[in-house]
């Protein structure tokens, strides 16, 4: 197995160099990352469309562009009972990163794991003291490959990885892309292109099922829906306004400047924002790092492989809290925390966070965007532990969740960044998954997911009392 980082004395690895030459030692977060993914056995999860032809498996090939304009009736047969469900074909395709901060929200520790066929007990990635790794030969997803080429992708995201230790596929990161597009939008404020009370006329010139028609609103409530509750029109409105000031390949740039090298906005389309396909890509370390400069951090953060000392002014500190803000608020809590329906048989309860109170209504039940999650969030929130600033995504064979968790004031001390994009999306169900209630919000998930986030913060929550001692 490969070895993960370890970037300060907080946390002990768990087996040490015995060379020059050998990679870093084994993080303690890397270590329980790995176990827990493995045990949680993600390859149990039953497959509610598989391709059953060659034909099918191009109508994959083809659906691979604006994977989010889902219709309702669409996602009504998702969660019917489908004769045709089987078991998952091969190993799920996940990838997971931990960051661990001090209390100056400076890294101190990580650990990135990738599973997929070829990796099917998880594999550790090998990260050196400014959280990057040359060792994986990163993959653009490929929605018919991953069933017919056995999960190996065929186009690099990353030049020259040819000969690198890993191969692996990203998924495709579905809707926590409109973190970077954000992060863009809030360079353009930041360099006075923009005001976040200007008035955007959104007027695409071509259609998009995805995107819809013309809107106006502020950059502000553009935001703002995007973030907290997932908008796609507003995110394609977003985007479409870096378009306008020929924004996209700098902020691409700029996440190669900063040695984010996975994380690219590519070839979406000019005329309305939308257009988001498999060329898009994120993966859970470079996705981690992003958050961590958004968290805010003194210093010179990591160096870049081009040698440029990267620091969290990469967004003023105005821009770096408007968007914690709007992460914190966010609504769909369904993922590695599952708040939303406390107190349900299933899914399991994942990190215990605080639900935002502009989502909660007067009998304590979420509704987001007309979606009613039926639960009484507030025992939950009596229990709170912690917040949780994060972005959800979803579409049929994307999974993810990636934000930033810190301790309530009196709670054991958590100050970590959790990150997972995984190919399973509505499309992969638990078998014990229950019939969704008249009216009520399907759970989308499985609960793998929560069970892996309570997990995690449960370790932190020990961990820090361990390093307290």
């Amino acid at each position: 197995m490969a070895a993960g980082a370890l970037l300060g004395s907080a946390v002990a690895p768990t087996r040490a160099a015995h060379a020059d030459t050998d990679p870093p030692p084994i993080s303690a977060i890397a270590d329980k990352l790995q176990q827990t993914m493995d045990g949680l056995k993600f390859q149990e999860v039953i497959d509610t469309d598989p391709p059953t032809t060659a034909a099918a498996a191009r109508t994959l090939k083809a659906n691979s562009v604006d994977k989010d304009a889902k219709t309702p009736e669409q996602r009504a047969k998702t969660y019917a009972a489908a004769a045709g469900d089987q078991p998952i074909s091969q190993q799920p395709q996940l990838d997971a990163t931990v960051i661990e901060l001090d209390q100056n929200n400076r890294p101190i520790s990580s650990g990135t794991v990738l599973m997929s066929p070829q990796y099917p007990h998880g594999k550790v990635v090998s990260v050196d003291k400014n959280l990057h790794t040359s060792d994986v030969r990163w993959r653009q997803w490929d929605d018919a490959g991953w069933y017919t080429n056995h999960a190996q992708g065929t186009i690099d995201v990353v030049p020259g990885r040819e000969n690198a230790s890993t191969d692996f596929m990203l998924p495709y990161p579905a809707s926590v892309l409109k973190l970077m597009i954000n992060f863009g939008v809030l360079r353009l404020v930041d360099k006075g292109v923009i005001k976040l009370d200007d008035t955007y006329a959104y007027n695409p010139t071509a259609t998009s099922s995805l995107c819809g028609g013309a809107t106006s609103n502020t950059i502000r409530n553009y935001v703002d829906d995007s973030l907290t509750w997932s908008s796609n029109p507003a995110s394609c409105a977003l985007l479409k306004m870096l378009w306008d000031h020929d924004a996209v390949n700098d902020l691409n740039q700029t996440f190669q400047d900063l040695g984010l090298e996975t994380l690219q906005v590519k070839e979406t389309n000019p005329a309305n924002g939308g257009h988001w396909s498999n060329p898009v890509t994120m993966s859970s370390l470079d996705t981690a790092k992003l958050l961590t400069l958004i968290n805010g951090a003194p210093g010179t953060v990591w160096t870049a492989p081009n040698g440029q000392a990267v620091t969290s002014d990469v967004l003023s500190p105005s821009s770096r809290e408007f968007f914690k803000k709007e992460l914190g608020d966010q609504g769909m809590n369904d993922v590695l925390s599952t708040t939303d329906w406390c107190g349900a048989d299933y899914p399991a309860p994942g990190i215990p966070q605080v639900t935002p109170s502009r989502w909660i209504a007067a009998d304590g039940t979420v509704t987001v965007d007309g979606d009613a999650y039926a639960h009484d969030v507030r025992p939950c929130n009596d229990k709170a532990e912690v917040t949780f600033a994060h972005k959800t995504g979803l579409v049929n064979n994307s999974g993810s969740d990636a934000g930033i968790v810190k301790s309530l004031p009196g709670k054991n001390g958590r100050n970590y960044i959790i990150v997972i994009f995984s190919n399973l999306g509505d499309q992969y169900q638990d078998p014990n998954r229950p019939p969704t209630q008249p009216a009520a919000h399907p759970v989308a998930y499985s609960e793998k997911y929560a069970k892996l986030g309570l997990a995690i913060d449960q370790y932190e929550s020990t961990g820090y009392l361990a390093r307290k001692r």
